[in-house]
């Protein structure tokens, strides 16, 4: 693969565009967006194939074999992964029919660093479409729970019973919502829900008839050069109608010992995760309790990196910190237990991660969460949200709690809970 072209980024709406319109005519498709977040890195990354490799097991052996230092590797892992890095299985179904691993070089690649576009690919030529997308005509439509209120809160307090035992200190449990006979487009849904909640972690990413539209702000794990880093997200508040009012909101999010609580279990978690494939003495908080404003709410993000062992290889390093710490709980795998246990569904791609691999083995994934999950076959999108609960969790308020966190979901389409 090859440079082909450069363009300069006059529009940046524009290129969004063309990188929509092109996804249309991949099987494959993954187009990493920053929204300017984080221009020191890149504006965009986006991979187009016809052609890729899913599975269901012998997961991150395959995407070991799949990294290649003369190509870009684009990948998704669900969350049910997990029965590869701790033997854990869920039998239920999924409705957006993810594989566990879908793994793909790029017949075109095209990467932003928010002033210009390069195109990469082995043919001369690639045209692009800039017309814009359209819009979709959305009804105020009321997504079903697959869980009434009532039932949330009672799980919550059987979970809440296993903390006063001492089984886990937290656990992130979570539920979803959906639509059926939805016939969309992703593309125009994708926008939409951009232009409510531009995040620096958004993901438009396709694996045949499914399809994930997200506006995560959690970036998972990075590797660059020999320097491991993960954020984790733990305590968010809605923002506030008014200056004064978003002000306050926001001193109370980093003032809460519950959210504190919750975000520095995750941190040991995650601390424990990166010395298992980092250098001793290494592994460092560089912010603890950061607090970051988006769209709709505040959020509590802490980083934590590492210097990775030279004989660790970096699909290794990812495997043994997978699932992140922020979808599971404390301790990690009996947290994972119970979540296997109490929630009524698998979560599928819903707090997996969609990531790229460089040429030189450096790589970044996110955290899926804030997202649109669609089957085009089945007309099935849906929509997953959770939290932590601890012992200091009120049921009523974590369900209102998934309800903001929900909220530029909702918005992005005119829509509401049932």
């Amino acid at each position: 693969m090859k440079l082909i072209a450069k363009y300069p980024i006059k529009d940046y709406a524009l290129w969004q565009n063309a990188v929509l319109n092109c996804s249309k005519s991949f099987k494959y498709v993954s187009f990493l967006n920053s929204n300017h977040n984080i221009p020191e890195e890149f504006g965009f990354i986006a991979g187009f194939s016809n052609d890729a490799t899913s599975v269901n097991e012998s997961i991150f052996e395959t995407l070991k074999n799949a990294f290649d230092a003369q190509k870009w590797t684009f990948f998704h892992l669900n969350y049910d992964c997990k029965q590869e890095t701790e033997n854990l299985l869920k039998s239920f179904s999924n409705k957006v029919n993810f594989p566990q691993l879908s793994v793909f070089h790029p017949e075109i690649l095209m990467k932003s660093n928010g002033r210009e576009v390069e195109v990469y690919s082995d043919n001369d030529h690639v045209e692009f479409d800039f017309t814009p997308i359209k819009n979709d005509h959305w009804d105020n439509q009321a997504f079903i729970p697959l869980l009434e209120k009532q039932e949330y809160i009672q799980l919550i307090e059987k979970l809440q019973n296993h903390i006063q035992r001492g089984d886990i200190y937290e656990v992130n449990y979570c539920q979803e919502f959906f639509l059926e006979n939805q016939s969309i487009s992703p593309q125009s849904l994708y926008e939409r829900l951009m232009d409510v909640s531009p995040t620096p972690f958004s993901t438009f990413y396709q694996c045949e008839s499914n399809v994930l539209i997200s506006a995560t702000p959690e970036r998972f794990l990075k590797k660059s050069g020999n320097r491991l880093l993960s954020q984790p997200i733990k305590g968010t508040v809605k923002r506030g109608e008014s200056e004064e009012e978003d002000v306050r909101q926001k001193n109370l999010l980093a003032n809460s010992l519950k959210d504190q609580n919750e975000n520095v279990m995750i941190v040991d978690l995650v601390r424990n995760d990166l010395s298992q494939v980092c250098k001793a003495g290494t592994v460092k908080v560089d912010e603890l309790f950061g607090i970051y404003s988006f769209s709709n709410v505040h959020q509590m993000i802490s980083t934590i990196s590492g210097e990775i062992k030279r004989d660790i290889h970096p699909i290794d390093a990812l495997k043994k910190c997978f699932p992140m710490g922020s979808m599971t709980g404390a301790p990690k795998v009996k947290a994972m237990e119970l979540i296997d246990k109490y929630e009524v569904n698998n979560r599928g791609l819903y707090s997996g991660t969609v990531g790229y691999i460089t040429p030189n083995g450096d790589f970044d994934s996110n955290v899926i969460i804030r997202s649109f999950f669609y089957n085009s076959d089945r007309k099935y999108l849906s929509f997953w949200v959770g939290g932590a609960i601890t012992k200091l969790s009120d049921p009523e308020k974590e369900y209102d709690e998934c309800l903001v966190k929900a909220a530029s979901l909702l918005k992005s389409i005119n829509a509401h809970v049932k």
